[in-house]
């Protein structure tokens, strides 16, 4: 299972999900860090 935790949530909780062995990025790990827009997220989520 995957993961892409958004700008809301915090970046601990990514790095929890990757701790247990799950594919996990957040948006701050992004080139554009918080300031992806809402279209790009929507594109890498799929």
């Amino acid at each position: 299972m995957k993961f892409l935790v958004d700008a809301q949530l915090p970046i601990r909780l990514a790095r929890l999900l990757q701790e247990a062995g799950y594919d996990t990025i957040h948006t701050r790990e992004l080139p554009q860090q918080n300031a992806t827009p809402d279209s790009i997220i929507n594109t890498l989520s799929v």
